[in-house]
């Protein structure tokens, strides 16, 4: 995710870990099984908007699957490079660099030899996908195939380049036969325990496995440049405890 580095990136301090505990919404949601979500002979397709998306949003699932590494394509629809304005510790150039190594250490952390992944980087600017929606359409129009599992932030999350990702991904399921996979990162810092606005009858949770849920840990603590802060601009953390706090609970949602 790469909103600008601050502890509350919408305003407020975000839904506390507790309170989605306690939701009853959430609470009801059925469970899948990683058999279910990606089955035998299916190819995963995983479009992350920022370097550690992919993680965030899905890296018990992407654990689960490491043994089929033929089975998996990700791609990187931008390099993160926008994640600390006015840094001098971390001008765009240095920023882009380091968060594709953070990037290919957190999914060796996965378990993947990050060789043999097909892992197409889009390059496309940082908080102004939107501008280049075309162009982010024909390159997923070319990565995928029908019966694919398309794995997407929602379109909904409240970041602009979550959302653009999520409505393209849409379209691009629908004209390509795929199955369409949405998962959110930001809605649990601004979604309300009961929130009607989240797609509660398309919800799923895949539970993870004691392994696969330590590899996303991992995999999460390789991204040293959004959970340090920025002493050249006193910016606190990306990601604050309170946020990997929400998104490291033992399942991931997904809508169908």
């Amino acid at each position: 995710m790469s909103l600008t580095a601050t502890d509350a990136p919408f305003g407020v301090p975000g839904t506390p870990l507790s309170a989605w505990q306690a939701s009853q919404a959430l609470g009801q949601v059925p469970p899948i099984s990683v058999d279910q979500l990606v089955p035998a002979n299916t190819r995963l397709v995983v479009a992350a908007p920022h370097p550690d998306d992919e993680i965030l949003a899905c890296g018990g699932l992407l654990a689960s699957l490491a043994g089929r590494v033929s089975d998996i394509t990700l791609i990187s629809v931008t390099d993160g490079d926008g994640s600390h304005p006015g840094s001098a510790q971390w001008p765009p150039a240095r920023l882009r660099d380091e968060r594709r190594r953070e990037s290919t250490r957190a999914l060796t952390r996965l378990g993947f030899d990050t060789r043999r992944l097909r892992w197409r980087h889009l390059a496309l600017p940082d908080g102004r996908v939107a501008e280049h929606a075309s162009a982010l359409r024909e390159q997923l129009l070319r990565e995928v195939s029908e019966g694919d599992r398309l794995l997407v932030t929602w379109r909904s999350d409240g970041h602009c380049d979550h959302e653009t990702l999520g409505e393209v991904a849409a379209h691009v399921a629908q004209v390509r036969g795929a199955v369409l996979i949405e998962t959110p990162v930001w809605a649990w810092h601004w979604a309300e325990p009961e929130d009607p606005r989240l797609p509660w009858d398309r919800a799923r949770k895949l539970w993870l496995a004691p392994q696969a849920h330590e590899r996303k840990q991992s995999a999460i603590a390789e991204h040293a440049t959004q959970l340090a802060s920025d002493p050249s601009t006193g910016a606190p953390p990306v990601l604050s405890p309170a946020t990997l706090e929400r998104l490291l609970q033992p399942f991931e949602l997904v809508f169908l």
